[in-house]
């Protein structure tokens, strides 16, 4: 059931992995984790569909939702240190057109902090406007902002990631989409395999099948999710409700759809390997020397979160959250990393990822069947633990060549 490596000191992770399948209703999983540089934990178990068919396999991908957020973030530091953006400047700036309906004086750091008032969109997208980026574009320039910008926050569970790609296309110089632009320039330089839009080479079997939750499941488990969101998103018009609903589906597992899969929703379609996101946040956790970082974005990225100049209560989530350049940062009792300046994104149903620069961990771990947690997932939880706790017991970052067989 349990393949893959664990280095010395490390076996709890594994042990803790098995106990998501037999305690925790595991379907399939992967987990991975760094130190260093130097990979951990690189494990994977179950099975790749909900008829337990197809096992789990090494080399298998999964629809990691807004985990993907921070494989973006990365994207946009990335342009930072390249002088393409400057986090304090105006949006329109670079994109003369968003300045219309009241967004002329949004700066990119605010839009990347969730303080834009942009989280719904009047237009209505879909599997096949999202192809037409130029179509995309112009409706996220009319956008009106929902609240006066730099205000408040509201997380933007899906727009924040085209204005994101819509930004990138705007400066650089080739004019590429984030999904293109991530892939030749993180992906490619990292060695990751991980796609903001899968393309048709890659086989339909490779990627696994998302198992999305039953009424009566996510009424067993509808006290683990914010009162007030869970409230406010049966709210038509209401800021959760529009910033979970465009495109318009039955639920989170239709992004899993061929159709879905196809296209570029950086902000929470990115597929890929578990270990590629954790070898990504391993370089961020360094400084990002691999990726190609420079010192100053490096410090911008890992600084103290600014918040918003009124109440910091996120409008959509309604809970305490610290967003930063496109990433989430440790705040109230979502604690993760040894100090203030991890940085990471979770994902709808479990996943999550982050890099922790005080001890130099870059973590990663995604599942097919969908939890029913906003973060802090139990199955993910108790290997983010257990990693910390073999980290404080001295465990030795050694290779994995030289590690135990989780099987």
């Amino acid at each position: 059931m349990i393949s893959g490596h664990v280095a010395p000191g490390f076996e709890e992770v594994r042990e803790q992995f098995r106990a998501n399948f037999a305690d925790r209703d595991e379907l399939g999983a992967a987990v991975a984790a760094y130190v260093k540089g130097e990979k951990v934990v690189d494990l994977w178990g179950g099975y790749r569909d909900a008829a337990r068919q197809d096992r789990w396999e090494e080399d298998t991908l999964v629809l990691v939702y807004s985990t993907s957020k921070g494989m973006a973030g990365m994207a946009m530091a990335l342009a930072h240190s390249r002088g393409l953006i400057d986090y304090d400047a105006l949006v329109a700036d670079y994109w003369p057109e968003f300045a219309q309906n009241g967004k002329a004086a949004i700066t990119v750091r605010q839009l990347l902090a969730h303080q834009a008032g942009l989280s719904g969109l009047d237009v209505r997208l879909n599997s096949t406007t999202l192809r037409d980026l130029d179509y995309v574009a112009d409706a996220l320039a009319r956008q009106k902002p929902a609240w006066k910008p730099g205000t408040r926050q509201g997380y933007h569970a899906i727009t924040i990631g085209w204005y994101e790609s819509e930004l990138i296309r705007r400066v650089d110089p080739e004019h590429r989409s984030l999904g293109r632009f991530f892939a030749d320039e993180v992906a490619e330089p990292l060695g990751l395999e991980f796609y903001i839009g899968l393309p048709d080479s890659v086989p339909p079997g490779r990627v696994a099948s998302i198992q999305g939750s039953s009424i009566a499941s996510m009424l067993a488990h509808v006290r683990t999710m914010p009162t007030g969101m869970m409230a406010s998103f049966l709210r038509r018009g209401s800021h959760t409700y529009r910033a979970f609903t465009n495109p318009r589906t039955r639920g989170p597992a239709d992004l899993d759809k061929p159709k879905y899969r196809a296209v570029e929703i950086p902000a929470g379609n990115g597929i890929g390997q578990v270990r590629s996101i954790a070898r990504a946040y391993s370089d961020l956790s360094q400084g990002g020397p691999d990726l190609g970082l420079t010192e100053r974005t490096f410090e911008e990225i890992t600084a103290p979160p600014r918040p918003p100049s009124g109440n910091p209560r996120d409008l959509v989530l309604w809970v305490p959250a610290a967003y930063s350049l496109g990433f989430v940062r440790p705040t109230g009792d979502f604690l993760f990393g040894l100090g203030e300046r991890s940085l990471g994104h979770p994902g709808a149903g479990g996943s999550f990822g982050f890099a922790d620069p005080e001890a130099q961990v870059g973590f990663a771990y995604a599942p097919n069947r969908l939890g029913h947690h906003l973060r802090d997932d139990p199955r993910e939880k108790g290997l983010r633990d257990a990693l910390y706790r073999c980290l404080g017991r001295g465990a030795r970052s050694g290779a994995v060549g030289a590690a135990q067989s989780g099987s």
